[in-house]
């Protein structure tokens, strides 16, 4: 389907279905309105035939309407079947329309003749063939028996109501062929109220409950007609000869839109009008119980003598309570039904919707999407992911956390248009559905959301900010739910990497890069097995006296095949994958290890500390602490010579990993608060974890000496001070020229790192650093960096 079929077949744009489905309906009308201006004007002497007009019209209207509906591939295939078969009867009314201008010309012939009555009959048979096509109607054998016994018993009821009932009424004369006929008509009419309730019961049906009642017009109609045919006098034969099929072939029409307009609205729960209507139709045996034991007793009284009217009597009666008791048994077991329906819509409603916000849920959302692509209809996902939200449980707590997911749902609500499909997926992730089949559209809402979720939030006492990352994924033709939910999964995560509080769009080549970093984590397990990584050591420098300090261990991966991998490739991998886990254990044995040798090989010489990073997915670990203390236990070393560098984001991972820090801290392993001044909540921080040393960021020492940015210049002075002032020790980043050390020495840094000082280096040149004393002039050896200090 082209996407501009999809715009025409679903609603709210230029063209909406309901709209157009309202042509055969007017034109329908207009037939009724025809037929009702030639009952005013016509000559009272004048010919009938002239009347069928508006029934062929009408008829030839609803087999259009019908087939168009039966036509749409947007609806399941038992609906257009449906409206095919009922097509097919409208076309049958219209060759009955067309035969009766030739059999009753007049208003003199009474019932109906054979070549009348036949294709009416053909029309009721194919209605009722259509009906039990559809699901939950005749689907069992249960269902088939109890549809069996209810149509036989209005039918028989019907024959015998019309046999003793109408024909008695019947003036002399009428031929038995046209009687006949008649009654056929009128037991099918009752035959197809009675298919019409069994389709009607069904609180799921997949037709509307308004086309339902518009179609049981069209039976109502036939068991009328088959009357006034009959019994009728002129004047009611002629009125019925000239509006009953312009009005079937109207309310057909009519069916036939709300059907289309059920397209453009979601389907309204299960109503009252469904269960009167259901009701009505579901009694309709114990009415023809009802009417033959009437008929019954007025018979036996003409004929009968009074002891046998006295048996009859009383055997209807039993009869009749037998019938009543039944009545009442039916209404005892709707009302117990109506109330395990009413819990079976709250469990699905749980099933199907989020607790905590009412928007829909994970199952429901693809549930929903699912059904959207099979009908071909346009959808874009937008997956929303709280930026940080980790921080405000952790630090405000999980109650005004879940408040804050209630806010943002509201604002979603409010924010999505007509016909988009809000939900949470699970913790801080939503979801949003998309009626829309352009890229631009979609990325239009994305922007939407980003900008209305960057508006704090009042929650309580506190203003809150909910900055979010989204991915947006237009579904392609003949791609899956799953498909399209995980490529806006992969969306979000490429705005996260460009900075988070943005979007971005899937691209074919984001699932190349998942595919890659797939592959890229199997082949780094593989290193680990194979012992493809290796340690470089970036020395650490007292800038003041232009001692080693210290080293910071930096994990390399020589590929047998990609060459050199940078750490920017697969550090990111390692975390999400969980293989950090075994890699920093092997990191952190490796480089104690590797301070313990220079310790036993240069002595004094040596460097004291050495510098370690830890993730945080190592901090959740539950035997961290043992893993350290084994590890310095082994190699020999004291608690104060290993410094591990934790980030911002690990300690705020939640209250687990401070207590491992605080346990660390306790065992006398220093810790190093990295990346320092970054965060949202870094001075906060301080007060929490128990930090030893602040490496300022990089981005700090970038330009200090220019002085173009004050900014800067007044956070890089602002950390050394606040070090200072904590008896803290406070290390630069990235000190790249000898300016920058030097303003940086002025500021108070002691201790610095970077590429002018010195690149990583592999551990045999950092022992020959070690192994050479530093000049009486100050000036450090070029391996280190030609960096004069004195």
């Amino acid at each position: 389907m082209s996407a501009a079929q999809r715009r025409r077949v679903r609603g709210g744009h230029a063209a909406p279905a309901a709209r157009r489905g309202l042509a055969p309906v007017a034109g329908a009308a207009a037939t009724v309105a025809g037929a009702l201006a030639w009952l005013a004007l016509r000559d009272p002497h004048g010919p009938v035939p002239p009347g069928y007009a508006a029934g062929l019209a009408a008829t030839a209207v609803a087999a259009f309407a019908c087939h168009r509906i039966g036509s749409m591939i947007v609806l399941p295939r038992p609906v257009r079947s449906f409206w095919k078969r009922l097509s097919h009867t409208a076309m049958a009314l219209f060759l009955a329309s067309a035969t009766a201008i030739w059999e009753m010309p007049d208003t003199h012939q009474r019932g109906m003749p054979p070549l009348v009555a036949a294709p009416l009959l053909v029309a009721v048979a194919l209605a009722v063939m259509g009906f039990l096509q559809l699901p939950r109607v005749a689907t069992s054998a249960l269902r088939r028996t109890q549809l069996a016994l209810d149509g036989a018993t209005v039918a028989m009821a019907g024959a015998l109501i019309f046999w003793f009932g109408v024909l008695d009424l019947a003036p002399a004369g009428i031929a038995r062929s046209t009687q006949v006929g008649a009654a056929l008509v009128g037991v099918g009419g009752l035959l197809a109220l009675v298919v019409i309730g069994k389709a009607a019961s069904s609180h799921d049906s997949l037709v509307p409950i308004p086309s339902l009642r518009t179609i049981a017009v069209a039976p109502l109609i036939a068991v009328i007609a088959a009357a006034v045919q009959v019994v009728g006098d002129d004047a009611s034969r002629l009125m019925l000869l000239a509006l009953g099929m312009p009005t079937v072939g109207t309310m057909l029409s009519v069916a036939a839109y709300l059907q289309l307009r059920g397209l453009d609205r979601p389907a309204p729960p299960p109503g009252r009008a469904r269960c009167v209507l259901s009701s009505v139709l579901r009694v309709m045996p114990l009415v023809a119980v009802a009417g033959t034991a009437i008929l019954v007793i007025t018979v036996s009284a003409r004929q009968l003598n009074w002891h046998q009217r006295a048996l009859v009597t009383g055997a209807v009666l039993i009869v009749a309570c037998v019938a009543a008791r039944q009545l009442l048994g039916l209404r005892e077991r709707a009302r117990l039904l109506s109330g395990v329906r009413a819990k079976q819509a709250e469990l699905e409603h749980l099933a199907m919707h989020d607790p905590l916000t009412g928007l829909a849920n994970r199952a429901r959302f693809s549930a929903v999407l699912a059904e959207r692509l099979d009908a071909h209809l346009p959808a874009s996902v937008l997956l929303i992911d709280l930026d940080d939200f980790k921080m405000v449980n952790e630090t405000l707590g999980h109650a005004v956390g879940d408040q804050l997911l209630y806010e943002v749902a509201q604002r979603l609500l409010c924010d999505s248009a007509p016909g988009f499909v809000p939900a949470r997926l699970g913790g801080d992730e939503f979801a949003l559905l998309l009626d829309v089949d352009t890229p631009d559209a979609a990325e239009q809402a994305a922007a939407r959301i980003v900008a209305a979720l960057a508006v704090p939030f009042r929650v309580g006492e506190h203003h809150l900010l909910a900055h979010a990352s989204v991915g947006v994924a237009p579904a392609e033709p003949g791609e899956r739910a799953d498909e399209v939910l995980r490529n806006a999964d992969i969306a979000m995560y490429a705005a996260k990497d460009a900075g988070k509080a943005s979007w971005a769009r899937f691209e074919p080549r984001m699932r190349a890069e998942v595919v890659n970093h797939a592959r890229l984590g199997s082949e780094l397990h593989n290193a680990l097995v194979r012992r493809e990584l290796y340690l470089l050591y970036q020395p650490v420098y007292d800038i003041v006296t232009g001692q080693l300090a210290g080293v910071e261990a930096l994990v390399r991966w020589e590929h047998p095949q990609r060459g050199n991998v940078p750490p920017g490739d697969f550090i990111g991998v390692a975390e999400r994958s969980g293989l950090i886990v075994p890699m920093g254990s092997w990191v952190l044995r490796t480089a104690c290890r590797q301070l313990s040798r220079w310790q036993a090989e240069y002595g004094g010489a040596a460097i004291a500390r050495i510098n370690v990073n830890v993730a945080a997915r190592q901090l959740r670990e539950a035997s961290f602490v043992d893993e350290v203390t084994a590890v310095l236990r082994d190699t020999g070393l004291q608690p104060g010579n290993l410094v591990l560098e934790v980030t911002e984001s690990s300690v705020l991972d939640g209250p687990h990993v401070r207590e491992t820090l605080e346990a660390l801290h306790e065992l006398g392993v220093r810790l190093a608060l990295d990346d320092f001044g970054t965060g949202q909540s870094s001075l906060s921080l301080l007060r929490a974890v128990p930090v030893d040393v602040l490496k300022l960021d990089k981005s700090f020492v970038d330009g200090i000496c220019e002085g173009a940015d004050r900014g800067r210049l007044a956070v890089a002075a602002a950390v050394a001070q606040l070090a200072e002032y904590l008896q803290l020790s406070a290390v630069a980043e990235g000190i790249e020229s000898a300016d920058q050390m030097n303003r940086l020495r002025e500021m108070g840094y002691r201790l610095g790192q970077g590429f002018h000082l010195g690149r990583p280096l592999p551990a045999d040149e950092v022992g020959a650093i070690m192994a050479r004393s530093v000049p009486a002039d100050g000036t450090l050896d070029g391996t280190a960096g030609v960096v004069r200090v004195a």
